[in-house]
Formats: C-alpha cells, sequence, structure tokens
C-alpha cells in the first residue's frame, strides 16, 4: 500500500468530490433503496446537496438539474444505500490485519507450520500475537495445548486469541514471561484449562487477562496504521458504518487522530469497553456527533457470558458435550444491574453481550427491572442473542429491546452449536424470523474480526440458513430465515436505528448521509448464492467517492 492509505489523495481529490456550494447529480444508476417501511423501492438518480446529504431521489421521468456543478455517470451499475456492520470491533480488525492470522488454517499442523512461518518472516519479534484459531475447524475434538504450539515456536513467547476472542492459546514461554504455574487460580468469569495437574496453555474468558497484562502493547503509530488498514477493508466490502463495540480510550485516541488528520472516512458509532472507560472517554453523557456524523460515543458495552465455541456461553442446562460445564456468567447478577443502571442514569445506551440461554433469560430480567425505573427511548440492546430459549423470545419486544445479530455466526456455527446443545435445545437458537415476528428491532452486523466485515454473504446466509457450501441443504432451522428486504433492512435501517442514528444515515431518504456503494449485481434480481458474491465497485460516504474497486494496493 502507497501511503498511510491509498485513497486519501487519489481518491478523495477535487475531481472525485461532490463539490460544496451547488447540488450535484448522480445519474444513469440502476438505483435500489428502502422506504420507510422495508419495502423496496427503485430510482435512476440522485441529487445531493452541498453538504453531502441527499436532496432527492430521481426516477427517469424526473427532471435533471440543468447545470449540476458535478456529474457522476452510474453507467447502469447498481447502487444500493452503504451498509452499515450493527456489531463489529474496528481495531480488533486492523491488528487482526497487521498480525497473524490463522482464521484460514483447518489443522493444528497448518496452523502450526503458518505460525513457524511467520516466526521466521518476522525475526527480531519480543512476541508472537496473533488471532483466529479455530479447534473446531481442525476437527481437533480439545483445545490445543501449549506443547503444540512450543513445537511450532519455542524461544520467545507466542499468544494468540481464539476466533472469537474468548479464550486464548499461549507457548510454555509466554507462561512463563506471564508467571503462570500449577498453583494459578482463574479469576471470576475465567477459567484455565488444565491437563495433568498443570495449566495446558489455553486461557478462557476473563482469565485471558492472566497472559495478557504481560504482552506489550502497540505503539500510537502501529495503532493508527491498523486503523488505516481497518477502514480500508470497510470501505472495500460497503461498510460505511460501524457500530465499534468495546472502545478503550487507545481506539477512542486512534479515532481522534483520524478525524483530526481529515482520514477518518467510515462512521463509528462507538460504545465504551465497560463503565471505566465510559466515564473516562465521554464523561457526564453521550459525547455529540463529531467530524460531520463520522464518530460518537452513544453507549456502552457490557459481558455477560463467554462464546458457545469455547463453552464460555452461559446456559440454563449442561452441555451436550461437556456434562458439569454451563458456561461463566462473567458479570453477577446485581453487578449487571448496578453497571445498567449506571450508565442509564446518564443516558449511555446499554449493549450487553448475551450468547447462551441463561444469560439472554438475564439480560432479559435486567431490562424488566430497569424499565421501571430508567424510562424514555433507552433501546436496550443484546448482542448476539445466539441461544435463547423459545420461552424468552417473545420478551424482547416487552421494552423494544434490540436484537443485535450475526447471521455468519449460524453459518458458521450450526455445526458446532447442535454438538453443544443437541437439537432439542435450539428451537430459539439465531432466531431472525422469530424477532421480525415478534416485532423485534433487529440489527445485522458481523463481529468482525471474528467473521469477515463483508456484508454480502450475510444477506445470504440470513435468506438461506446455508453456509458457503450451500450446506445444510434447505437451511438449518429454515424457519428462521428472512427475505432479502429484511436482511438488507437489517443492515442499514435497523443498524443505523440500533445506534440512535436513524435521522443522519442509514437510508437515502432527503435529509440523509449521501452513503451510497456501486456494486456489480443487481442483488434483487440474484440468487443468494450470487448475492454472496457482490463485488463493491466505489463506496461513497458523505457524498465523496472514498473506495474505487482496484485503486488501493494490497
Amino acid at each position: 500500500m502507497k501511503g498511510r492509505i491509498g485513497f486519501t489523495v487519489a481518491l478523495l481529490g477535487a475531481s472525485l468530490s461532490l463539490p460544496a456550494f451547488a447540488s450535484s447529480l448522480v445519474d444513469n444508476v440502476n438505483g435500489v433503496a428502502l422506504d420507510d417501511k422495508g419495502k423496496l423501492i427503485s430510482f435512476d438518480g440522485m441529487i445531493v446537496g452541498d453538504d453531502g446529504k441527499v436532496e432527492k431521489l430521481l426516477q427517469s421521468r424526473d427532471k435533471r438539474p440543468e447545470r449540476p456543478t458535478f456529474k457522476l455517470d452510474g453507467k447502469g451499475r447498481t447502487m444500493i444505500p452503504g451498509m452499515i456492520d450493527g456489531h463489529g470491533h474496528v481495531m480488533g480488525l486492523g491488528m487482526a490485519l497487521l498480525t497473524l492470522d490463522l482464521s484460514d488454517t483447518r489443522s493444528l499442523a497448518e496452523a502450526q507450520a503458518k505460525i513457524q512461518a511467520y516466526a521466521r518472516e518476522n525475526a527480531g519479534r519480543k512476541w508472537i500475537l496473533g488471532t483466529g484459531w479455530n479447534q473446531e475447524l481442525w476437527g481437533l475434538g480439545r483445545f490445543p495445548t501449549a506443547a503444540e504450539l512450543d513445537a511450532a515456536v519455542a524461544d520467545i513467547p507466542v499468544w494468540l486469541e481464539r476466533v472469537d476472542g474468548h479464550a486464548g492459546w499461549a507457548n510454555s514461554a509466554a507462561l512463563k514471561a506471564a508467571g503462570i504455574t500449577a498453583a494459578t487460580k482463574a479469576p471470576p468469569g475465567g477459567r484455565i484449562e488444565m491437563a495433568a495437574g498443570k495449566p495446558s496453555g489455553v486461557f478462557v474468558d476473563a482469565a485471558k487477562s492472566l497472559v495478557e497484562r504481560v504482552v506489550p502493547p502497540p505503539a500510537p503509530k502501529d495503532r493508527d496504521l491498523a486503523f488505516a488498514k481497518a477502514q480500508e477493508k470497510l470501505l472495500s466490502v460497503g461498510i460505511t458504518a460501524i457500530a465499534d463495540m468495546g472502545t478503550t480510550m487507545d481506539d477512542w485516541q486512534t479515532f481522534r487522530r483520524a478525524g483530526d488528520r481529515d482520514t477518518l472516512r467510515v462512521r463509528i458509532m462507538s460504545y465504551a469497553s465497560g463503565i471505566d472507560q465510559m466515564i473516562a472517554i465521554a464523561g457526564p453523557g453521550p459525547t455529540p456527533w463529531l467530524y460531520g456524523d463520522r464518530l460518537r460515543m452513544g453507549g456502552v458495552k457490557l459481558y455477560l457470558d463467554g462464546a458457545l465455541g469455547s463453552r464460555g456461553a452461559w446456559l440454563k442446562a449442561d452441555y451436550s458435550d461437556a456434562a458439569g460445564q454451563r458456561g461463566l456468567p462473567l458479570t453477577g447478577s446485581t453487578q449487571l444491574r448496578n453497571q445498567m443502571s449506571r450508565a442509564a442514569m446518564d443516558n449511555f445506551q446499554i449493549a450487553v453481550h448475551a450468547i447462551g440461554d441463561q444469560a439472554n433469560a438475564e439480560v432479559l430480567d435486567a431490562i424488566d427491572e430497569l424499565s421501571d425505573t430508567y424510562k424514555g427511548d433507552r433501546r436496550w440492546r443484546v448482542e448476539h442473542a445466539q441461544i435463547v430459549d423459545p420461552v424468552d423470545l417473545p420478551r424482547f419486544a416487552a421494552h423494544g429491546t434490540i436484537a443485535s445479530m450475526q447471521p455468519v455466526h449460524e453459518s458458521s456455527d450450526w455445526r458446532m452449536a447442535t454438538t453443544r446443545m443437541g437439537e432439542a435445545r435450539l428451537k430459539g437458537a439465531y432466531a431472525w424470523r422469530t424477532m421480525l415476528n415478534n416485532k423485534v428491532p433487529l440489527a445485522f452486523g458481523s463481529d468482525v474480526p471474528v467473521e469477515s466485515p463483508n456484508p454480502f454473504p450475510g444477506i445470504a446466509v440470513a435468506m438461506t440458513r446455508e453456509d458457503a457450501k450451500g450446506e445444510p441443504f434447505g437451511g438449518w432451522l429454515p424457519q428462521e430465515r428472512v427475505k432479502l428486504e429484511e436482511a438488507l433492512m437489517a443492515f442499514t435501517q435497523g443498524a443505523a436505528y440500533a445506534g440512535f442514528a436513524e435521522k443522519r444515515f442509514g437510508t437515502l431518504a432527503p435529509g440523509q448521509q449521501a452513503d451510497f456503494v456501486l456494486i456489480d449485481r443487481d442483488i434483487t434480481l440474484s440468487r443468494p448464492a450470487d448475492i454472496r458474491d457482490t463485488q463493491v465497485l466505489e463506496t461513497w460516504v458523505g457524498g465523496k467517492r472514498v473506495y474505487v474497486k482496484g485503486s488501493i494496493e494490497k
């Protein structure tokens, strides 16, 4: 990549911006959008004002401005609203792009070879850091061990996060650096995997902190580079806005530096990583929108349990494949309510991570209790809502609670979920259709870097409940499929509403920010399998072109 980020000059020059002080015309497009009822509408042109906002969508019969200051000829290409990721981790994506990525490995041996090669190519590093391993994809049937990591790299510490971010894998050098021995105890909400009476090398949820406290933090220049790479990736797949779930002060300062330098392109709806970070960053209440609707901290992210893959999700009954284990409540009942109250009293929005059926029941109980005290438009959020007891599904609608869900998780997890839970306990799993039928506000996202940020496979999965191989044929729990317009709604207006941003962006209605994407196919006429392969040709944010396919050097 040339320079800090390839599009900062070439693609943002005056010739490609929709200029100030006059209306501009986007014409000759196959426009696809949604009205305020979620119905598909078509258009073939758009007028954009000097403020970068939509003035009017045009039909073929509508008169065009005679002398627009700028005209974009869409050449008949399909144009859709900018996509919004309702749940992701911006800096997690950036750091994953800078460090070792094991998400493409399909066996332990393949992972070991990749780790070894990475260490050779990055000689001189004090630690080897990475993400993306998944013992389920490896067919291992257990967690990997420190000894198996030593077989790849033994001379320097190695620390690798699982694909879901809820477990970490350390080699013996990392265990030694962290001072971890057979006598080390897991903190509340964490688990140390053991073998022969000693830590085996894997640390689940809160126990990760035992190693992370000695991992060298990245320098500000590394953070800036990571953010530039993350932003480039998001724009390349048509994401014009994202809810950043778990913003730290270091993350916030990175976003602010980009804004100060006028290189912040993607819109970030920020949720602080816990109460302390919320207070440190935003203080007495949500921040205003900064940098032309590109950055705002409006809420806080809380954790109630872990992930299903690492058996950290909090269940009502034992795991089917691990008798005696029900997962880990990361926050006690009273503590959860105290944290939610602390945020609510200052009008911060509350988003709670809940994956297991017991975790979802617990957060719904807390919302029931707190809604009597904290009234008004709160838009309580449950992040993931993956495994819900069917008796709890109707409860989401009671207080307008938002189900913030990630379709690609279903396609990645269905085999593992069946193993972990057993088929009889999955009637409320990844229940998108039921949420909509119950009038629950639905926001879709990716949980990047756990999954790819590309929204088009997410739309395909939402429509089919099938993975990239078309499995299982006909879809897993196919009664929970949704229609194209419903999936598109959840990836645009639904995700904007979930972040209190629906009056600013998320549609192409007059007065909204002109965030749009040109793609290589008409998704309204495409099979879901073809929607999955959609390519983004151009991405525009606030009336400025910020990405062109092929114009960014990798």
